[in-house]
């Protein structure tokens, strides 16, 4: 299907075709979601040996009875197991909560209301406060940004990181840009992974930037490798400190989709300074994080080997899945210019991008066939996608027939919508 070869004649032909299969696609009465990247119950059937595990021994190693109060950093082997995970030292790292999205709201506004290192480093006292924010990217980034009031700035995702050139720019000329999002390793939804020369750049960002300046790293798939030699991604934290810039980073990881997506543990990993200060603010509502689990999951996952042995099953669930949605892709756009995308050797989403102006288009068709697909527009700052193109893709949750039956719906609809449009324009 060439459209921009096909005659007036030929294109109104191809648009009843598609209209025909619509239709009988909408018959069908289907109720399908891809909209967000969560485990299967397959995925979270793998780590049920959580469930009693502990066999009523509640002791960590050091002794602590981890069903009483207090150990705000958490206890220490699960940080050793974030330390590892993150390339950082003990002494460098909390193990918190269920939810590294709650770390890194709370960074964010410790930062804005208290200053990263103290009242005199706050971000409220400098104005209208900015961040960058790699697109197309994570929503859930954006919201926090959106919910504080911190005005986002879209900077270009390329295939090894942003736009390491508009980033430094725009750094150099606005000192009120105070920081950026950062998904790393098979980032959302591109799935790519940052080269080592982006990783380096970045570790230099602190050279440019305001004193008070962070780089808000989601390490969030370190782990969630889909082929068997991805690439790697290089240690922000030993990159800063070869820089001397070690104070403006701040990682975080979790285990949410390793175990219980909505039960494991949340890892912060920073300099002193940083974590001086988060603690002391954080010390204000919270006396403890859940032990309980941050042990049960250290007797499952005892060490960082463990954990990859681990995720090698959950590889094993998403690949068929993934591999629906690529050979879906490549069967109906490879041989035309309908659609781009992603091949991602990790992570959880796939990332396509439409004709431009069309994306809202697709989704709108999809949905009144019963297929919800990610909002158009929702990787984009303020939902705004400046070419209306890009469309995640999260194949993880729905069975695999589930997944091969939208396939078939979005290519119909992303066929039809991109037909439509080149009637109107001939």
């Amino acid at each position: 299907m060439q459209l921009n070869q096909a005659s007036k004649e030929q294109l109104q032909q191809w648009e009843a075709e598609l209209e025909t299969r619509y239709t009988e696609l909408k018959s069908q009465q289907l109720n399908l979601d891809l909209t967000r990247g969560k485990p299967s119950s397959q995925q979270l059937d793998l780590s049920n040996a959580l469930d009693g595990i502990l066999a009523g021994d509640y002791k960590s190693l050091n002794g602590t009875d981890t069903r009483n109060y207090g150990g705000l950093e958490g206890i220490e082997e699960a940080r050793q197991l974030g330390a590892d995970l993150l390339g950082v030292s003990l002494d460098e790292i909390i193990a918190g909560g269920n939810s590294s999205l709650t770390m890194m709201r709370q960074a964010m506004t410790f930062a804005f209301l208290f200053g990263p290192e103290g009242p005199s480093t706050a971000w409220q006292n400098e104005g209208q406060i900015k961040c960058l924010c790699p697109s197309p990217g994570y929503d859930r980034h954006f919201t926090i940004c959106e919910d504080l009031g911190i005005e986002m700035i879209p900077v270009r995702m390329t295939s090894e990181g942003p736009d390491m050139d508009q980033v430094e720019e725009l750094i150099r000329n606005d000192r009120n840009i105070k920081a950026i999002w950062c998904v790393p390793r098979f980032s959302n939804p591109t799935g790519i992974v940052y080269s080592d020369e982006v990783v380096d750049r970045i570790a230099q960002l602190g050279k440019l930037a305001a004193n008070n300046f962070r780089i808000f790293w989601d390490n969030a798939y370190a782990v969630h490798e889909l082929s068997d030699n991805p690439p790697a991604l290089s240690c922000i934290m030993a990159q800063c400190k070869k820089h001397g810039t070690e104070s403006t980073i701040l990682q975080f990881a979790s285990t949410s989709k390793i175990t219980f997506a909505g039960a494991g543990i949340a890892f912060m990993a920073a300099s002193g300074n940083n974590l001086k200060e988060f603690k002391k603010r954080l010390g204000a509502s919270l006396i403890g994080p859940d032990k309980v689990n941050q042990l049960r999951h250290m007797r499952f996952l005892p060490n960082l080997d463990a954990l990859k042995t681990h995720m090698t099953k959950h590889a094993e669930l998403l690949k068929p899945r993934f591999a629906a949605v690529l050979e879906s892709l490549q069967a109906e756009f490879g041989d035309n210019d309908l659609l781009s995308w992603e091949t991602p050797e990790g992570g959880y989403f796939v990332s396509v991008d439409t004709r431009p102006g069309l994306a809202k288009e697709v989704v709108n068709l999809a949905s009144e066939i019963g297929v919800k697909l990610t909002p158009a527009g929702a990787t984009f700052p303020y939902g705004n996608d400046p070419r209306n193109s890009n469309i995640r893709l999260a194949p993880s949750f729905p069975s695999l027939e589930d997944v091969s039956a939208t396939m078939d719906v979005f290519s119909t609809c992303v066929k039809l919508a991109s037909v439509r449009q080149a009637l109107a324009a001939s």
